[in-house]
């Protein structure tokens, strides 16, 4: 494998994900809109440039010479819609051009189901604010979705819809199941989280759908 390269890698998952790949020794090419506020995150094996996950060239011009992509990225000073959707496009156009065949994207727990058809954001006294976000992670599949079976290789790992641990160890221990909520998650980590994002890159289990990733 010739590389990795993370959008959004200077944030908490981000982080976890470069510090996992590069402890499998793996080349991750680190994506960040600033570079000067992530020096730390340069190292052996890890190179930090600027990128721009909403515009195609860009997504383009750093991801050339990967296999595979991770998408980590989060904005808060626009619409999560309008984010996501631009990011997905700019993803599937830019890294085809790049000759990137396979995309990691971090979902998000609340487009989970609870049962059939019924989401954690269709539930009663789900939050607005936190429902709108939401909703931008399911913009950003739709467009997945619609590249089609000869298009992109692309996965969405949806953690439980708790807050995830950023303290806690790496065990290397998780599971990955279909669209349902899987229970009580409290204590999931970012660390192994990263853990099922490096799988999935380094070795593709699954393809074109949103799964659940837990304990």
């Amino acid at each position: 494998m010739s590389g990795i390269v993370v959008f959004g890698a200077g944030g908490r998952a981000g982080r976890r994900v470069v510090a996992e790949a590069v402890g499998r020794g793996y080349a991750v090419t680190a994506v960040v809109r600033d570079p000067a506020k992530y020096a730390d995150l340069a190292g052996d094996g890890v190179r930090v440039v600027a990128g721009d996950v909403t515009d195609g060239a860009s997504v383009a011009e750093v991801a050339a010479g990967h296999d595979v992509a991770v998408q980590a990225t989060a904005r808060l000073d626009m619409s999560s819609e309008e984010f996501y959707t631009a990011g997905a496009h700019a993803l599937a156009g830019g890294l085809a051009r790049a000759g990137v065949p396979r995309l990691v994207a971090l979902g998000i727990g609340s487009l989970l189901e609870v049962s059939p058809g019924v989401r954690v954001i269709d539930t009663p006294g789900f939050p607005a604010d936190a429902r709108m976000f939401s909703l931008g992670h399911a913009a950003e599949l739709k467009v997945f979705e619609a590249t089609g079976p000869d298009g992109l290789d692309w996965v969405v790992l949806a953690p439980p819809p708790v807050m995830l641990d950023d303290e806690a160890a790496r065990t290397g221990r998780y599971r990955i199941g279909g669209g349902q909520v899987a229970g009580a998650e409290e204590g999931f980590s970012f660390a192994d989280l990263a853990v099922a994002v490096v799988d999935e890159a380094v070795s593709p289990k699954h393809h074109r759908c949103q799964v659940a990733v837990h304990y």
